[in-house]
């Protein structure tokens, strides 16, 4: 991967800036050095009167969205028995207000023209005799089906679960438009395997990676730390060999999720990023 090849792949998790309207929301980003963007798309469906326009604007300021996100309702990141219970398709109780903005937001990813939008499908059961599995595995099936409907290619986020739960949970799955939006400090993060082996577990599926560094836990059953990209556990010159090696050609996502200075640190994640391609990957 050059230089070149690098830098026309970064991109910028928009909820990463905090952004309160699609003018704040450009103005940071282009201050981060980067003209590309993975949009949250939440907002867009949950307040058009605000973020409406926010797509013919990144046009017309040559702001290319490579991606889209969406998340569920409900979700409590407090800690990490919190989300196993709450996050993404898992809960029974907003399952059917999420389905609604799930067929929702497909249809704005399509009219948007993004081709690819990530999620957080929640607890993966490591078993398939699991009383969740089969649950999870018929609306997981939904939602693949109503993007695939829909021209999209979806790409579930790796996370609280194994890199081998996560791709036998694809094989169940079945689904040719889903993927996966390889985090690596979310492997640290939920303290669930090195991001170095999880990523060539995972290569076949991977579409698109988040750029973001952290350190593990020392006391089991609680998060790691995120920090800047560089400063963490990751070995980024292993990662980007390793995606060198796959033929890998999606997009690489600056992730930022902690902290109070977020346009600069993804400078810095940039400036990191250029001098490990610099090494020869």
């Amino acid at each position: 991967m050059t230089l070149d090849d690098l830098n026309k792949r970064l991109a910028v998790c928009s909820w990463s800036l905090q952004p309160e309207n699609p003018q704040q929301l450009l103005e940071r980003l282009e201050a981060t050095g980067i003209r590309q963007m993975q949009c949250a798309l939440d907002p867009l469906r949950d307040d058009p009167k605000v973020w409406g326009a926010m797509p013919s604007m990144c046009a017309d300021r040559g702001i290319q969205i490579v991606s889209g996100m969406f998340g569920t309702k409900g979700e409590d990141y407090s800690t990490l028995e919190s989300i196993r219970l709450t996050g993404g398709l898992v809960p029974d109780a907003t399952w059917d207000e999420n389905w609604r903005n799930i067929q929702a937001t497909a249809v704005l990813a399509r009219q948007m023209g993004v081709q690819l939008v990530t999620f957080h499908a929640g607890f993966l059961p490591h078993e398939p005799a699991h009383p969740d599995f089969d649950k999870l595995l018929k609306r997981a099936r939904q939602v693949a089906d109503v993007f695939a409907d829909n021209d999209l290619q979806l790409a579930m986020e790796t996370g609280q679960e194994t890199a081998e739960t996560l791709s036998a949970f694809l094989q169940h799955l079945d689904r040719r438009n889903v993927g996966v939006n390889f985090d690596p400090a979310n492997m640290i993060l939920y303290n669930q395997g090195q991001p170095i082996d999880a990523l060539r577990i995972l290569s076949p599926w991977i579409r698109q990676c988040h750029i973001k560094d952290a350190v593990r836990t020392r006391t089991p059953g609680t998060w790691g730390e995120e920090v800047p990209v560089g400063t963490g556990q990751v070995d980024w010159l292993a990662f980007m060999r390793t995606l060198s090696k796959q033929s890998f050609t999606g997009h690489l996502v600056i992730e930022r999720e902690a902290g109070t200075q977020r346009v600069q640190d993804i400078r810095t994640a940039v400036t990191h990023l250029r001098a490990v391609g610099a090494q020869g990957v």
